[in-house]
């Protein structure tokens, strides 16, 4: 069973249009549960330009805060292309299961994914410390 967030996801044009693209040349590196998740957030988004896209919305090349609902601990992440991704440095590639369970979120929305190794995990987007297009940014 995939784990996902159920509330409404935006994205912009831009990263919509980017990750139709990247997806299918991805396609055999990709879990098939993430290829699914990514598809499904593909189609079922809302779609704003980038000049529109709320602060409070996670896009590409977000930075955030992030806290684990079991935990408590929080994390700070950045969602990256795959060639970006540096999990040690905390930037996720949007192809990972953190990566796409993010994508789209509001501030205060509850990602949910599955790891690898099969466990549930929940973290709540704390704060958005760095969005492109609220720096006016609307090519990142």
């Amino acid at each position: 069973m995939e784990v996902s967030t159920y509330e409404q996801r935006t994205l912009t044009v831009l990263d919509h249009t980017r990750l139709q693209e990247l997806v299918p040349h991805n396609r055999r590196l990709l879990d098939p549960r993430i290829a699914q998740t990514i598809e499904e957030l593909l189609d079922d988004a809302d779609l704003l330009p980038s000049q529109a896209i709320p602060p409070d919305v996670v896009t590409m090349r977000s930075r955030v805060l992030v806290q684990d609902l079991a935990t408590s601990e929080q994390y700070t992440l950045t969602l990256g292309y795959p060639s970006e991704a540096q999990p040690g440095e905390g930037v996720v590639s949007v192809l990972s299961p953190v990566g796409s369970s993010l994508l789209g979120l509001r501030l205060g929305s509850v990602a949910r994914w599955l790891a690898p190794d099969g466990r549930e995990h929940a973290a709540r987007v704390m704060a958005i410390h760095f969005q492109p297009e609220a720096s006016g940014n609307y090519a990142a």
